[in-house]
């Protein structure tokens, strides 16, 4: 599982609460240290837990009182998050540890539960309290520009929770694939018919690293201690954001579904959300989407509850496992020839998944957004060519490493030499029979694989 360490980020500069939030991570530590032992015993983790816990409790309780004393703006907000762990999460974590008598898949949930809502509690509203003050945000974010407002908040959230520099890619994410990703959504509702759906969409690469600097260790792939982590900080992330938007922050959250690519693409279709942005870090991409709810969300079935949050979270890799084997290749194919398009399609489209593009700009966009595995480049665009095209691709660190065949109408010896100096992965004439290509492009994955 790796280690907890303090580091001076987490200072806030309140001496008593910066060793009290030290004490937290110290006793984190020694429990993954305990679940990770062979002969760990119910009673250690019993003894860790319940330490855990009234020292976490005992916390509050000083937090809070040092927050009147001084007469924080934020206190309300703040207790509100506290009494939510205090009064609901840890007892339901609680519960299921006893259930399960403090097995080794519960007590890396109640670890993960844990390690997320600290960690991104202590970088936002914790640090907001060494400051001595609370920036309110309480204009309504989703009218004309003050969804650069939101994306500045977003933009700020990023940099004190993941410690990571974001910038924005595209105001119109409509559920494109930019590769593996882990999708948390979460439902408020008021007492009466108003409900909000918000989501945010990790792309795998972007949480294995964020949960990894957390832990201190290299995760090559997503289990269940990353979805905890990665789900608590999301609901931390939100907490700050609902600030910005009265009309989600008067509401409660009533539900949290963990979604699978063709989940979020399916309710995408159902409603557009009214704001949907898309965020670069360079560790990976990010999406945050949000709705004023009408049926969109009511169809998703994977509702997480405390009571099953494990199994859950279980069926949620699971499905993503499935999900993952039965998806295709995805191919770029980038001609100004609305036919040439229709062709290469025809003929792929039975194996592979496949998208268009009708110029070299629109095809950067689309690289960046979809990550395809294999652009199939015209050669000869008009405006601006496939070598520049190529060119700059090949200028952009995320996407240089994007294999890219040349399509080309000219088979002459000059005319290939051009082409093959820039080095693509292969080259294909427009020539060639439909077969040909097609065995091509599948002896190139082949090969790869």
């Amino acid at each position: 599982m790796g280690r907890l360490e303090w580091n001076d980020r987490y200072k806030i500069g309140v001496d008593f609460i910066d060793k009290e939030h030290q004490t937290l991570f110290s006793t984190m530590n020694k429990l993954l240290k305990i679940s990770e032992s062979e002969d760990k015993s119910e009673w250690a983790c019993r003894e860790g837990v319940k330490y855990l816990k009234n020292h976490t409790v005992e916390h509050f309780e000083h937090e809070e009182k040092y927050m009147q004393a001084i007469n924080f703006d934020g206190y309300e907000i703040h207790k509100r998050l506290h009494d939510d762990f205090r009064y609901n999460t840890l007892p339901a974590l609680e519960e299921e540890l006893e259930k399960t008598q403090y097995s080794e898949d519960s007590v890396r949930h109640f670890l993960g539960v844990c390690i997320g809502w600290v960690i991104a509690h202590t970088q936002t509203e914790d640090q907001a309290i060494g400051k001595k003050k609370f920036i309110s945000k309480k204009d309504n974010l989703l009218q004309g520009k003050e969804v650069e407002a939101l994306q500045s908040v977003i933009i700020q959230l990023a940099q004190e929770v993941f410690h990571l520099k974001a910038k924005l890619v595209s105001e119109q994410y409509a559920g494109e694939n930019f590769g593996k990703m882990i999708c948390c959504r979460f439902s408020y509702r008021g007492e009466e018919k108003g409900r909000w759906d918000v989501t945010l969409i990790f792309e795998e690469s972007l949480a294995l690293k964020a949960v990894g600097r957390i832990l201190n260790v290299e995760y090559p792939r997503v289990d269940d201690m990353v979805i905890n982590v990665i789900r608590y900080i999301s609901r931390q992330f939100l907490e700050q954001i609902r600030e910005s938007f009265p009309a989600i922050d008067l509401l409660t959250l009533d539900k949290e579904s963990l979604l699978t690519h063709d989940q979020i693409v399916k309710a995408f279709e159902r409603e557009s959300p009214l704001c949907s942005l898309l965020f670069d870090t360079g560790d990976g991409y990010f999406a945050f989407s949000a709705n004023a709810a009408g049926g969109a969300g009511a169809k998703i079935s994977s509702a997480i509850d405390h009571a099953h949050a494990m199994d859950a979270v279980q069926e949620y890799l699971d499905r993503e496992a499935d999900e993952q084997a039965r998806a295709k290749r995805k191919i770029l194919i980038v001609d100004d020839s609305e036919f040439m398009r229709a062709r290469i399609k025809q003929m792929m489209a039975e194996d592979y998944e496949v998208i268009e593009a009708e110029s070299s700009i629109s095809a950067i966009k689309k690289i960046a957004l979809n990550r395809p595995d294999l652009v199939l480049l015209d050669y000869e665009m008009p405006i601006c060519d496939g070598k520049q095209a190529l060119e700059m691709i090949r200028s952009e660190t995320d996407m240089a490493n994007t294999p890219v065949f040349f399509l080309t109408g000219r088979g002459d010896r000059e005319s290939v030499k051009n082409v093959v100096a820039l080095k693509p992965e292969g080259y294909l004439l427009k020539t060639m029979p439909d077969e040909e290509i097609k065995r091509s492009v599948d002896d190139f994955f082949e090969k790869r694989q």
